[in-house]
């Protein structure tokens, strides 16, 4: 009898032991922000960005010299002529909220076109390192308030090594980046 409690109680430790499984975890959008191919995406999307800026001021520079022209004419106009002037700074001032309204949708899309490969990377490269490291299972360690780094192996050193991401960049690196570049 104390054979088959013992027995009983080994397969009962060598079950929650099996299906308790080996754990990960990883900040997953640290490792998408660093990536190489993130600075490619940024460097577009602020090329891209730009060029609407620059547009829209463009735009914005137009429509005040048609008002300053409305301004300091209207009083010499005739009616037909004052209401047409007014006709065209009300299409200009649709056309620029038209644009303000498209680019931000077009904007965003192309960000999300250049992100899409760049996190589905991400994802296969942790599913990789995952099934070759023999983890049931990955946790993104910023979607949790607390994870046991004792019960959990961290894989993103690997992942950075596997994603091509430099040793010694951090978001901190990547913020003082972005800073320099803006202020030029």
């Amino acid at each position: 009898m104390k054979k088959i409690i013992l027995f009983a109680a080994m397969a009962l430790v060598s079950l929650t032991v099996s299906a308790q499984g080996k754990f990960a975890y990883v900040n997953f959008n640290e490792l998408v922000m660093l990536m190489p191919e993130a600075d490619e995406a940024r460097t577009t999307m602020n090329t891209a960005s730009k060029e609407a800026d620059d547009t829209y001021k463009t735009m914005l520079e137009e429509a005040q010299a048609k008002f300053a022209e409305y301004q300091q004419k209207q009083a010499s106009w005739t009616p037909a002529i004052k209401e047409s002037k007014e006709k065209e700074l009300s299409d200009i001032q649709n056309r620029i909220q038209e644009f303000q309204q498209s680019i931000q949708a077009e904007l965003q899309q192309q960000q999300n076109k250049l992100m899409e490969p760049i996190y589905k990377k991400a994802q296969e490269t942790l599913e990789k390192l995952a099934k070759e490291g023999g983890f049931t299972m990955v946790f993104d360690a910023s979607q949790y308030l607390y994870v046991d780094k004792a019960q959990c192996k961290d894989l993103t050193p690997d992942a950075r090594k596997a994603l091509g991401i430099p040793e010694g960049r951090t978001l901190e690196s990547l913020q003082a980046e972005l800073q320099a570049a803006a202020q030029q």
